[in-house]
């Protein structure tokens, strides 16, 4: 699944593959992606163990760093942290706590991911306190995902009231000799 990261200091804005995954304990972004485009990292007060899926330590060392995001994904607009790991060719994991707060709706056969449940303190409407022109340019970036949501849904709305019409018209046939 692709997603949109913002760094929080300076907007930037990139597009990345994202692995949902309900076995992770955690948010986490590779950690050379993270040096590679530049990411303020934060350094942790401990450092944090971190285990490969099949236990045994990760071959990046301990976790020491986080970083602060903003994640785009269609009208969805968060803040979050990620914590900065060798993650190999996987470039950001949302784990089971991201999974649990917004408790997406997964159509495995299709690739689709709809974010219908979020929590309110994520919200479809980004709180960043940050200046006015900031703002405004997220903004835009919202709308823009917001009006393209609108769309298909007014899509899905016609097709289902055809669907409808012709039902109609079928009950009308077998009441009408």
């Amino acid at each position: 699944m692709d997603i949109g990261i913002e760094k929080v200091d300076t907007h930037e804005g990139m597009t990345v593959k994202v692995l949902l995954d309900s076995g992770a304990t955690g948010m986490f972004m590779d950690r050379e992606m993270a040096k590679r485009h530049s990411f303020k990292m934060t350094k942790l007060e401990r450092p944090l163990k971190v285990k490969n899926v099949d236990g045994t330590e990760n071959s990046g060392g301990n976790i020491t760093h986080q970083i602060e995001v903003n994640v785009f994904y269609k009208s969805h607009v968060e803040r979050m942290r990620m914590d900065v790991c060798n993650l190999g060719k996987t470039e950001v994991i949302l784990g089971m706590p991201w999974l649990q707060a917004h408790n997406p709706e997964i159509n495995w056969e299709m690739g689709k991911v709809k974010i219908t449940r979020c929590p309110p303190l994520c919200g479809r409407n980004l709180a960043v306190k940050e200046n006015i022109e900031q703002r405004k340019k997220i903004g835009k970036k919202i709308r823009n995902v917001e009006k393209a949501d609108r769309d298909e849904w007014e899509w899905k709305m016609e097709e289902k009231f055809d669907e409808e019409i012709e039902l109609d018209r079928e009950k009308v046939k077998e009441m009408v000799p």
